[in-house]
């Protein structure tokens, strides 16, 4: 069943919204964080934005974490070597912040600590601090990476640090 009042928010969420929200000063800010927190550690992050969903995915009815799967595939974060990327997924239409975490993470923080980072980081969406969120969402994430991807000294980096506006 179609839930009409998300599929108009979708369709009426559009990328100058992801533009204002996330300006070009603050993306090279996030990915400049994205590049420091690799510097600690050997995971893998990616931030991927998203304005809201449309075609099949949206008639569909794809939760946000069924859509952040998907870019987490799409974005190839699955083929790292030691399996220890993460994604930070944002879709605007619905507010909501996902991280996906590659198997080799997620063995060893299960879900609580990225329902937690999740969480914090839609509140500070939610007030509109979209770079400050962003920010320390990566901050938090970078936290559980270095107690158990500590940087090993022979990293090389197997994925843009880039932000993805989908």
């Amino acid at each position: 069943m179609v839930d009409f009042r998300r599929t108009v928010r979708h369709l009426l969420t559009s990328h100058w919204q992801v533009r204002r929200a996330f300006p070009k000063k603050s993306l090279d800010a996030i990915t400049q964080a994205i590049r420091h927190s690799e510097s600690a550690h050997d995971g893998e992050i990616r931030f991927a934005v998203e304005s809201g969903l449309s075609g099949t995915p949206l008639y569909q009815g794809k939760s946000a974490r069924e859509r952040a799967i998907d870019v987490f595939s799409e974005l190839r974060m699955w083929d790292t070597e030691h399996r220890n990327g993460v994604l930070i997924y944002l879709l605007m239409a619905d507010r909501s912040v996902e991280i996906v975490a590659d198997r080799g993470v997620h063995a060893k923080t299960g879900t609580l600590e990225w329902e937690k980072i999740c969480h914090a980081m839609e509140c500070a969406f939610h007030d509109g601090n979209y770079e400050t969120g962003a920010i320390q969402g990566i901050q938090a994430v970078t936290h559980l990476l270095t107690q158990f991807f500590p940087a090993s000294g022979a990293r090389r980096n197997e994925l843009p640090d880039e932000i993805v506006v989908l």
